[in-house]
């Protein structure tokens, strides 16, 4: 879900992070191969297995759809809040960008709200010497929009 005003300027800005139709196939892959495993015992079991599969498979998926906002003075990534007066650099990247900010060049100390569907985000540098966090690093499907709505909002937090 995106919402209006995600440009930058207002410092709001919206979106949950859904799995891709990808993980989704392969979810509903998933559920027909454990019906197709319970066919043998029948009909009736093959389809109370898929329906049982596939509901859970649902509402792993939907638990798993992170909120990523920046509103009210704050910044949400999954379930952790986060002041906007430390905030610091805001850096998008792109999917070559997050793959190595993940992997080689990850701060084992860092914030983490990742989703392995979505491909680049954003790395945010704490103002906060107190948090042993150096960083949060955040998927997003819209890094540049959620790198400017932080920095907007980040800098009218600190004129106040």
């Amino acid at each position: 879900m995106d919402t209006d005003g995600s440009d930058g300027l207002t410092g709001r800005y919206a979106e949950r992070l859904y799995p891709s139709p990808g993980v989704v196939l392969a979810a509903a892959t998933f559920a027909v191969g454990c019906a197709a495993a319970t066919l043998p015992l029948g009909t009736p079991a093959a389809v109370v297995t898929f329906g049982v599969v596939a509901a859970l498979a649902a509402v792993m998926l939907a638990r798993g759809a992170a909120p990523v906002e920046v509103g009210d003075g704050r910044f949400v990534a999954g379930r952790a809040r986060l002041p906007m007066d430390v905030v610091g650099e805001v850096e998008p990247l792109d999917a070559a960008e997050m793959r190595h900010a993940r992997g080689p060049g990850l701060d084992a100390r860092a914030y983490l709200c990742l989703r392995g569907w979505v491909r680049g985000g954003v790395r945010v540098h704490l103002r906060d010497p107190a948090d042993p966090a150096p960083y949060w690093l955040v998927s997003s499907r819209r890094p540049a929009a959620l790198a400017a709505a932080l920095s907007a909002a980040a800098t009218s937090a600190r004129e106040r």
